[in-house]
């Protein structure tokens, strides 16, 4: 009988060291903590670990795509209308990636590297072939137009050249001299004069098979939110194109991977040598890709916003004071002097004035928005697509009758989408992962389950304890009468 009690109660001291031991464990998140903790040391850039020849190496096919303005009406453009385009595109190419050059350094705190990106033309996932004709804006020509129009000198001798050659603000080029490059007439005239200048010109030029620097990244060895953040670039820790050390600072990492155990509420910064600038994104919403769980992430207006509405982006308006507006950038003081702007496609979330100056701008969130999905506890990128509009700055230049009456506009030419999707290898071992996070985190829960089953078990069992004992008590005075 004692031996019986004392079972009895050890199922009910178990049921509350159960039911202690789980709420416990969930108030403080212990094994959600663990496994984050795990995480983190297993995420760095070191030689054998799968964080590092995913960062080497992108396992996820990448594709860039090309979408042209091609200008439907350039002798009206010239007499002072609005220019109207049309969209051509997309021009595909599969993107290649490797970090080259790698070399560890402080330790194993961080490794310098290169980007070599080498892109191979897709025509099965094109609109047509690279020979396509697109009629844009001369951009060498209105490049050379701008850097001498006020040296008497040299503006009239160009005219004059341009005149002979027939060379007007706008040229019919191929998609492939466009992008890649092709040898223009009048940097070459210009070349025997200043002999610093390229003839060569291409929106793209020298980027395919070729990178942008020498990149010094954290390993995230020392800390986990280091993770392949860029320490310095070509040798710099800041920039030197904007007005201000705020805009000139290298924040984040190059857009290609992200630390792990990301949250909703934290900035995703990124530095984007295309962009000239470094950028950040905030949490949008949840998303399911693949299967796989994660957040997305994507710039707020705030980031591309006119110093009137986000005062730390003075610094973007160059010569200083010298702002355009919101949702475009000025970057040809890191173009070589081209009169270059940026934003994304379609001007979206820039001012109505540059969407309404053109004849054909129809800006929409799904297909012009730069977004990034991440799985938030490995930092493992699911899918992202960079989207970046290249316009000219174009006016009339009284010295260059070439420029006719055109109007002061902001002229789009090209926007690029940089996509990827998560590679199904890559999806089976976050799927492993999920699993074991799911068993790990459900731990605490499993033991609040079993100490209720233990206590029901308890509480039958006293009750079917007294049972016998108050039956017994009422027979006793039957036998007794």
């Amino acid at each position: 009988m004692l031996l019986k009690s004392c079972c009895i109660y050890s199922v009910g001291v178990l049921s509350l060291l159960f039911l202690i031991t789980g709420i416990s464990l969930v108030l403080n998140n212990v094994f959600p903590h663990l496994l984050q903790s795990v995480v983190k040391k297993e995420v760095v850039l070191k030689n054998g670990t799968e964080a590092f020849e995913a960062w080497e190496n992108p396992p996820a096919p990448i594709y860039m795509q090309f979408y042209f303005f091609n200008l439907t009406n350039p002798l009206e453009v010239l007499d002072g209308e609005r220019p109207a385009v049309v969209e051509i595109g997309p021009y595909t190419y599969r993107e290649y990636r490797p970090m080259e050059q790698v070399n560890f350094q402080d330790n194993g705190t961080k490794v310098t590297a290169v980007n070599t990106k080498t892109y191979i033309f897709q025509r099965n996932m094109s609109r047509g072939p690279e020979s396509d004709l697109i009629r844009t804006v001369n951009v060498p020509a209105l490049t050379v137009m701008e850097r001498f129009k006020d040296e008497p000198f040299f503006d009239s001798l160009i005219s004059s050249y341009m005149k002979s050659t027939d060379e007007g603000l706008f040229t019919t080029r191929t998609v492939g001299e466009l992008l890649w490059g092709y040898e223009d007439a009048l940097l070459r005239a210009i070349q025997t004069v200043k002999p610093d200048l390229d003839d060569v010109f291409g929106l793209f030029y020298k980027t395919n098979a070729s990178n942008d620097g020498e990149y010094m990244f954290f390993t995230g060895q020392q800390n986990y939110k280091d993770f392949a953040r860029v320490d310095t670039w070509n040798g710099e820790s800041s920039l030197n194109w904007w007005t201000s050390d705020e805009c000139n600072m290298i924040n984040g990492t190059n857009g290609a991977s992200f630390h792990p155990v990301i949250t909703k509420t934290e900035k995703l910064y990124m530095f984007s040598s295309d962009l000239c600038r470094s950028l950040y994104a905030l949490y949008e919403e949840d998303v399911t890709v693949k299967g796989i769980h994660g957040y997305r992430f994507a710039p707020p207006s705030e980031v591309f916003a006119n110093m009137t509405v986000n005062p730390a982006n003075a610094g973007f308006c160059v010569p200083a004071g010298n702002c355009l507006g919101s949702g475009v950038l000025n970057v040809s003081g890191c173009k070589q002097g081209a009169p270059i702007i940026m934003s994304s496609p379609h001007f979206y979330q820039a001012d109505e004035k540059f969407v309404e100056d053109i004849f054909g701008m129809k800006p929409n969130k799904e297909e012009h928005e730069t977004t990034i999905d991440i799985d938030p506890l490995t930092g493992i990128i699911l899918q992202a697509a960079k989207r970046i509009q290249v316009n000219v700055y174009v006016e009339k230049i009284p010295s260059f009758s070439q420029t006719g009456n055109v109007r002061t506009m902001v002229l789009p030419v090209v926007y690029l989408n940089e996509s990827v999707v998560i590679d199904d290898e890559s999806v089976m071992k976050l799927k492993v992962i999920a699993v074991e996070q799911n068993v790990v985190v459900n731990i605490p829960f499993m033991l609040i389950g079993a100490g209720i089953i233990l206590g029901g078990i308890f509480m039958f069992l006293m009750c079917r304890q007294k049972i016998p004992e108050s039956t017994a008590a009422e027979r006793q005075p039957l036998l007794s009468s």
